[in-house]
């Protein structure tokens, strides 16, 4: 009986692992230029999805980094953090990696899609994200958050 409990605590280990190697697999045999494509987003398109409430900001960062500056609205969950933070994911609206530039954010971007989780990278990066929340489209996008 001890035999068999190791045995199925071994499988039940196992398997999230496998099942996520073969959702990687599946992701990179399968990509074409439509998946090149799905798996980019730019901060103008980002602005009008978040206005809408339709995506989630993750920022990868450092907790160091997200202290020192934030673009907001996201949750800081370091790219460090992120296996053990997924719950904290939703995975009902456009979940979008990002980081300064964009290398963080894209294997952020690829793990959470070896998870079954359609995650987009932010293409210019949160620095590109900053340059097109100034003045005015600032306050425009703050005042449509506070209105949903």
């Amino acid at each position: 009986m001890k035999k068999l409990f190791i045995a199925v605590l071994l499988v039940g280990l196992c398997v999230p692992a496998f099942a996520s190697d073969n959702q990687l697999e599946s992701y990179i045999s399968n990509f074409n230029y439509q998946a090149r494509k799905d798996m980019k987003i730019n901060s103008k398109r980002l602005i009008e999805v978040l206005k809408k409430g339709e995506a989630q900001l993750i920022d990868i960062r450092f907790p160091e980094e997200y202290a020192a500056w934030t673009v907001g609205p996201s949750k800081n969950i370091p790219l460090n953090e992120l296996p053990r933070r997924l719950a904290e994911i939703d995975s009902n609206k456009i979940v979008v990696t990002a980081c300064p530039h964009k290398d963080r954010a894209a294997i952020a971007m690829v793990y959470l899609r070896s998870r079954g989780i359609k995650a987009k990278y932010l293409t210019d990066g949160l620095l590109g994200l900053a340059e097109n929340l100034r003045g005015d489209n600032a306050k425009d996008f703050i005042s449509s958050l506070q209105k949903n």
